[in-house]
């Protein structure tokens, strides 16, 4: 049922029509700490309509730190159950270097927990949402600029492997 369920919402993402949508929905969840990347959505909206680059940008941007919010929203909220941490590494860590460290928000793997961190902490909101929008911004346009230089030859040998 799940199986299904996956399909259906992939095949609804995968729509023309719905790219910016499909951008923004897999660019939020991919933030949360579910293991999902958005920079193929990113890529593949933007390889259909160059034209609209600035704006798939944009809306994967929005999406990814709205999803990064949900993340400290969510650290914030457990601060209460863990409060023992303060003695960890990283807690030290994200308090010496305060909302700065949002900036690393991008990193697969460590981003999203930072973002959690960062609430557990009560780092200040807005300056931690800055941080986090210029370093998530910053990984879309650099992932997409570098995939868009790769010759169209290189995809097609890639869709050939993989069909």
């Amino acid at each position: 049922m799940i199986e299904a369920g996956i399909h259906w919402l992939l095949s609804v993402l995968a729509q023309p029509e719905i790219g910016l949508t499909s951008v923004f929905l897999i660019s939020f969840i991919s933030a949360t700490l579910l293991p999902l990347g958005s920079e193929p959505a990113v890529f593949a909206v933007i390889k259909a309509n160059p034209d609209i680059f600035w704006l798939v940008i944009m809306v994967a941007t929005v999406g990814n730190t709205l999803g990064g919010m949900v993340d400290y929203g969510m650290g914030y909220a457990a601060k209460q159950a863990f409060d023992k941490e303060r003695e960890s590494y990283w807690y030290r860590w994200l308090q010496h270097f305060g909302p700065k460290t949002m900036l690393l928000a991008w990193l697969p793997g460590i981003g999203d927990p930072i973002c959690t961190l960062a609430g557990w902490l009560k780092m200040p909101f807005w300056p931690s949402v800055m941080y986090m929008a210029i370093g998530k911004c910053l990984r879309y346009i650099l992932i997409t600029w570098l995939l868009l230089k790769l010759p169209d030859g290189f995809w097609r040998s890639i869709a050939n492997y993989i069909v």
